[in-house]
């Protein structure tokens, strides 16, 4: 069951969203009710008085007629009252509305402060909500997560949307640059360089490098060919030129071929002896320090790493909107998982629960204890900078017309307690 369907069908009465105008209307339309009942009680009272009250029944209706006046005269005058005063006259202890809405202000502030925003309240509503099983349920339902899942991907899509790409792109260089700047280079790399040669990689660098030297011979032949002639003395033929590059070419191409097929090539020997005291060095050598930061802070401060930063978190933003936007995608899929997870987990161990709850309710009387006051104050300043009239008339327009009922009551049973009193008034005659 989710929570919301929890509730709603708990017996708690919900307000519906009414017009002025249309507020307006029913309190005309009660107060015509309630005034039409006063002027036929008034009437009928003239009407056997004027004739005489002759016979035991006339008499009743008399009676009844004035209590029921009466009855609903003081009660329009109750009414009226609370949000004016009665015909214009400054009678005391009228238009209290108006005339009480500070002391009102701070009596509703107080109110909510004591029996809403304390703690001892707040902690019991919780423990009695079952917030908790009712959250693990709901969470466990996959539909309810996968739900959730895509409201949560929205949610981060429109944070990331709503973020200026400069500022996220300063914070993310900075932190970068904050993070790097922490860590020297070369002691790093020597470190990089010890696991390197303890695996046993260090051959395959010397391999892949021989190698790159060959490949890059093979693929700038006549570049390199054209580079050795015009560096070369001009009073020999351009043939023997060309006879000696060739022969020192393939010379060489050929050397580099023996070195990565022997591994007990001289020069195999000489680059492992020099890579294994390269750690020692990186870590030791006060210039190799030095140029190692120096190239880290060149690379900082270069506008290649702004660029790379900036194309980053945009390729995160379309991959999150791409993600968010497909029901089927892997983040709604992990989200959703996640959650189910979550709240299985939840649902049956009791001690999470347990704990969890006291969470909740610890942060509930924090925040009660923390905030009550600036709430209370919240909605006493707030009443007390409505202008008083205009209170007074919304009040009117939302309790009015039940507050004619009240007058209708009055003439109803004025009718009746005249018609008791004077029977009882008969009888000790």
């Amino acid at each position: 069951m989710e929570p919301a369907a929890a509730m709603s069908a708990s017996p708690v009465p919900t307000l519906e969203r009414e017009s002025a105008a249309l507020r307006a209307r029913r309190l005309s339309a009660a107060r015509r009710r309630a005034t039409a009942l006063l002027v036929g009680a008034t009437a009928l009272f003239v009407a056997v008085t004027a004739v005489g009250a002759h016979g035991t029944l006339l008499g009743y209706v008399q009676a009844a007629a004035e209590a029921s006046m009466v009855g609903g005269i003081a009660d329009w005058f109750a009414v009226t009252a609370l949000f004016r005063r009665p015909l214009g006259l400054p009678i005391p202890h009228t238009a209290l509305i108006v005339e009480r809405k500070g002391q009102f202000a701070a009596t509703l502030g107080q109110f909510v402060q004591e029996n809403f925003l304390n703690a001892d309240v707040l902690a019991e509503r919780i423990r009695s909500a079952r917030l908790v099983p009712q959250l693990a349920a709901w969470l466990a339902d996959e539909a309810n997560a996968a739900r959730f899942a895509g409201h949560a991907a929205d949610l981060v899509v429109n944070v990331a949307e709503a973020l200026r790409d400069e500022d996220v792109q300063r914070v993310l260089t900075a932190e970068l640059t904050r993070a790097v700047d922490a860590v020297e280079v070369a002691p790093l790399a020597g470190r990089a360089l010890e696991v390197i040669i303890a695996g046993g990689h260090h051959a395959e660098l010397f391999n892949t490098i021989v190698s790159a030297a060959d490949r890059y011979l093979a693929d700038h032949h006549m570049e390199l060919r054209e580079r050795f002639q015009a560096e070369s003395p001009r009073w020999a033929p351009d043939a023997v030129y060309r006879r000696v590059f060739d022969r020192l070419y393939n010379r060489l191409r050929q050397r580099l071929v023996a070195m990565a097929a022997d591994p007990d090539d001289q020069a195999r020997r000489q680059f492992e002896e020099w890579i294994a005291g390269l750690p020692a060095r990186l870590e030791a050598s006060p210039e190799l320090r030095e140029r190692g930061e120096r190239l880290k802070r060149d690379i900082l401060g270069s506008a290649e790493l702004r660029d790379w930063s900036s194309s980053l978190w945009q390729k995160a933003k379309d991959t999150l909107r791409t993600q968010a936007a497909d029901p089927d995608s892997e983040l709604r899929h992990q989200l959703a998982a996640a959650l189910v997870a979550a709240g299985r987990r939840l649902g049956s161990d009791h001690r999470l629960q347990e704990g969890l709850e006291r969470v909740i309710e610890s942060g509930a009387r924090a925040l009660a204890d923390q905030f009550h006051d600036e709430l209370a104050h919240l909605i006493t300043g707030t009443i007390e900078r409505w202008d008083a009239a205009e209170t007074s008339s919304q009040l009117e327009l939302l309790l009015g017309p039940d507050l004619q009922y009240i007058r209708i009551n009055g003439t109803v049973v004025g009718a009746g307690v005249g018609l008791a009193l004077h029977a009882i008034a008969l009888a000790l005659a």
